[in-house]
């Protein structure tokens, strides 16, 4: 997955990135167009995005709440990474601050509980706060398959770690139950369940690897060791 500089990134997308219409105000139609492309298509540019959000801070009577969110909403698929940090310190500080008369505030604050959720791994602890709140549905709404896109990298990332998972706790960690659970396991990441264990077929990441510890120790180094201690005796 990159979302630096996808393969999905159209030739004019990518002249308004490295040339100078990034900071031409009228680059910010055919950018936000683009965030909708990423939207329903699952996948993200964060370059992209990012020079969106650089040209809202240079042109604030452009600014769009929706496009914000959405920007931090694809910021989150790409985790673990600094995506979502890094377009959060784009968005001018007076936008977060707290402000009874607005709702971006409050909506990026539920954004960044859910990012420091799946950046620290607690997954289960990120579906939940998902579910606690209409609001979250309202936020991930425009990102076509956001939960499938979560799901897929948390199990990823599993399968980077482990070669077996207990079932109850994968469930947790996908925030899936039951038929809807095995069915993901077997079709989507393509592992077996016996029993209560689920199985993850090995890979580069997941197996175990023989460590050498190899120290390069000559006799000069030696002869130095001795002499500092024979003058320290003296």
């Amino acid at each position: 997955m990159d979302s630096e500089d996808p393969q999905e990134r159209p030739d004019d997308i990518s002249n308004i990135i490295n040339g100078l219409e990034r900071y031409n105000p009228e680059a910010v139609g055919s950018l936000e167009d683009y965030l909708r492309h990423q939207c329903e298509n699952r996948y993200t540019d964060s370059n992209a995005n990012r020079t969106l959000l650089k040209l809202y801070q240079l042109n604030p009577d452009r600014i769009k709440d929706e496009v914000i969110t959405n920007v931090l909403v694809k910021a989150l698929t790409c985790f673990p990474s600094p995506q979502f940090a890094l377009a959060l310190h784009l968005i001018p500080p007076h936008l977060m601050a707290p402000n009874p008369r607005a709702e971006l505030p409050e909506a990026i604050s539920k954004l960044r509980e859910l990012n420091n959720q799946l950046q620290g791994a607690q997954y289960a602890r990120f579906w939940a706060t998902l579910d606690s709140d209409d609001l979250y549905a309202d936020l991930t709404t425009d990102i076509d398959g956001f939960e499938e896109l979560i799901r897929a990298r948390i199990a990823t990332l599993v399968s980077h770690a482990y070669r077996e998972v207990e079932l109850p706790v994968l469930e947790q960690w996908l925030g899936l139950e039951g038929q809807a659970a095995l069915k993901f396991v077997a079709e989507t990441a393509g592992w077996k369940v016996e029993g209560a264990t689920v199985k993850v077929p090995r890979n580069p990441e997941n197996e175990a690897k023989k460590s050498e510890v190899r120290e390069d120790v000559n006799v000069d180094m030696f002869s130095r060791v001795i002499k500092r201690a024979w003058e320290e005796a003296v």
